[in-house]
């Protein structure tokens, strides 16, 4: 690829500064401070309902080595171990956000649901076709993961929504990440830069409305995260390999020119979480800079154990690791022997270990605004941030 693209490089990314309120070392998990969480997105924070989406047994996510170094079993999480959802609810002393698609009863989501799933978009399926990808198929989208709270909201309060107003405003709802999908597909596609470019304020768009809808129903804490470097993906480094230094940056090795359209989403997400608190001022919108928590990762790996940040540890080819024709699970794959020294599992998501170091620089660190403890008055102790090491499973989790 020759020279970066044009139209962002006067864009610069406002670093969220936040005083760090450091948890209490050593102190007793104290009981769960929220009854239940909540949780909207993609990839990044299914924890299982992908394989109820699109039933295939022949899909790698459903099998080892998938789930290998924290569960020992795949769970539909698209990664070695837990995500960030995983080291937030464990925080919060709660279990594991069981996928929405996976229960039946009310009883069921008596912590909370998850209803992110792998390859969802924020937008709707109908934005991409009238913009000419035609074989996507009905991907499942900000709009329907709403149609499934709303069903669930039923489900917990049959009585209607009044029943439903103390759990709203007693569970932090994370939304996203969401929208890394809406920009995949064109970019993979090698659709023109600047037409990509346009996604992003439609994308900012929906998640503003999602956020707004679920105030309207009553939540009070939300958890909205911006997009990660995606100039440090394995698969992006491959796609958009260059001959030009230029291109790279020097202290990460990461593409220069797509992390800066990541810090463009996130600025114009920065700036309508500014607004909505505005227009909502009882409640709290927290920016989740995942950003700048995996950049300190990609920065200063050795801090994390990782020997290995832009390569996957699943999958095959050099130098990344990763090929159009070999992935995690298919074909004759390679895969490593210690995944905790690498910064990607199977070339697009991260490891364990890199979600790790981001959870520790949201929740210990500065990549909160405000800071999670800031409104955690309920939790005078949270519990030691994911370093737990015993897995009890729960039921279809």
């Amino acid at each position: 690829m020759a020279s970066s693209p044009s139209g962002l490089l006067h864009l610069l990314f406002p670093m969220v500064v936040a005083a760090a309120a450091a948890l209490l070392a050593g102190a007793a998990p104290a009981s769960a401070c929220y009854t239940r969480l909540f949780s909207f997105g993609d990839s990044l924070a299914d924890t299982g309902n992908h394989r109820f989406v699109y039933a295939n047994d022949s899909d790698p996510v459903l099998r080892l080595p998938y789930g290998e170094t924290f569960f020992h079993r795949a769970t539909g999480r698209f990664t070695n171990g837990r995500v960030v959802l995983d080291f937030i609810a464990e925080a919060l002393g709660l279990p594991f956000v069981r996928p929405y698609l996976s229960g039946r009863r009310a009883e069921d989501f008596a912590s909370g649901a998850n209803f992110a799933v792998g390859g969802a978009t924020a937008l709707a399926p109908d934005f991409f076709r009238d913009r000419g990808f035609d074989g996507m198929g009905d991907v499942v989208h900000l709009d329907m993961e709403m149609r499934w709270f709303r069903d669930m909201l039923g489900l917990l309060c049959p009585g209607g929504l009044a029943g439903c107003s103390d759990m709203m405003d007693q569970s932090p709802f994370v939304v996203g990440e969401i929208g890394g999908n809406d920009y995949n597909l064109p970019l993979l596609a090698r659709m023109p830069f600047d037409n990509v470019i346009t996604y992003a304020p439609i994308v900012i768009a929906k998640i503003s409305s999602t956020i707004t809808e679920l105030i309207g129903l009553g939540a009070k804490t939300l958890v909205v995260p911006g997009n990660l470097p995606i100039g440090c993906i394995p698969n992006y480094l491959f796609a958009f390999q260059s001959d030009s230094k230029e291109d790279y940056e020097p202290e990460t090795g990461c593409i220069g020119w797509l992390n800066e359209f990541a810090r463009y989403h996130n600025k114009l997400l920065i700036e309508e979480l500014e607004k909505l608190r505005k227009l909502h001022p009882g409640v709290t919108i927290i920016y989740a800079d995942y950003y700048g928590a995996a950049m300190e990762v990609f920065i200063s790996p050795e801090q994390y154990g990782i020997e290995y940040p832009l390569v996957a540890c699943c999958g095959g080819g050099d130098p990344y690791v990763v090929t159009p024709n070999v992935t995690c699970g298919r074909g004759e794959y390679k895969l490593c022997n210690n995944p905790g020294k690498y910064g990607s599992w199977d070339g697009m998501h991260p490891s364990e270990a890199m979600y790790k170091g981001i959870a520790i620089g949201l929740l210990r660190g500065s990549y909160m605004q405000p800071t999670f403890a800031t409104i955690a008055n309920s939790c005078p102790h949270l519990s030691e941030l994911g370093f737990s090491h015993g897995y009890k499973p729960l039921r279809d989790s």
